[in-house]
């Protein structure tokens, strides 16, 4: 079993069009459906995936009703603003639905821990049992730990290795130190995904070795229990095809053994998302 945490659907001909990607994106800029994404995504033997919402909260509908009629979507991660004074509503709304599983912030947000209102809004989500997806750079990172300190009940995934730089060389150091502090907190995931993007090279290299450096650092920080598997497809494709990225973490968590490789394709997955499958 293999289930893909980080995918994004949208179809840029419906009548409101798409919040993103940019009309003036040549690779992103189409429609991508499900079928799209398994054409390339069953050959690799994935099984399912989650999917992530743009920030329009109608959005949150647009996905959970494709899911209706696709079973291969077996969790969706939502785009609620916790500072919206409806977004209380809003979460109880899409939260009936148990393929929501939480939603995604972007490192802005995080400035906003003085602000009860949003922090009350962030605890009535772990109150849920849902899951805090987390958009964000190196400099955020040092703001998690004050969040989860806070709410200790709430799951956290760091998205796309918080947006370190990837150049075959050992990683930025302020990353690193910033990593081992997130690392040490149980209820913090990572999502080693955004690799390929993350060199700035087109195409990027294929070789495991090259991001070695960047994955060594959160195997110890993380250990096997809490990487996830996360191919940002259709963003990866500016970068590297669909299986190259996957064959970029295949061949790493395949060297650390069985039970890590199958933790992190999917069982990491199933607890951090609390998925039904």
């Amino acid at each position: 079993m293999i289930i893909d945490t980080h995918t994004h659907f949208y179809d840029p001909t419906r009548p409101e069009g798409v919040p993103w990607p940019n009309p003036d994106d040549k690779v992103l800029y189409r429609t991508v459906m499900p079928d799209d994404y398994k054409k390339l995504a069953v050959p690799e033997g994935v099984t399912g995936t989650v999917v992530e919402a743009s920030k329009w909260v109608e959005d949150n509908k647009w996905i959970l009703d494709l899911a209706a009629n696709e079973p291969y979507i077996v969790g969706f991660v939502g785009n609620l603003n916790p500072n919206d004074a409806e977004f209380e509503d809003n979460l109880n709304r899409f939260a009936a639905n148990p393929l929501f599983r939480g939603i995604r912030l972007g490192g802005g947000h995080l400035q906003a821990l003085h602000d009860t209102e949003f922090v009350a809004n962030i605890e009535i989500l772990a109150e849920k049992d849902l899951t805090l997806d987390l958009l964000i750079n190196p400099d955020a990172l040092r703001l998690v730990p004050t969040l989860v300190e806070h709410i200790p009940s709430l799951r956290v995934v760091i998205n796309h290795i918080a947006g370190v730089r990837v150049d075959g060389n050992p990683p930025d150091a302020a990353w690193v130190s910033a990593i081992q502090e997130v690392g040490r907190y149980p209820n913090i995931f990572c999502k080693v995904s955004g690799l390929a993007e993350h060199t700035g090279q087109q195409p990027a290299p294929d070789d495991v070795a090259y991001y070695s450096p960047t994955v060594d650092v959160l195997w110890n920080a993380f250990g096997d229990g809490r990487l996830i598997y996360g191919s940002n497809w259709p963003v990866s494709e500016r970068f590297a095809p669909y299986a190259t990225v996957q064959k970029i973490v295949q061949d790493y968590f395949n060297l650390k053994g069985e039970e890590a490789t199958e933790k992190y394709f999917w069982q990491n997955a199933k607890v951090a998302y609390r998925l039904s499958v």
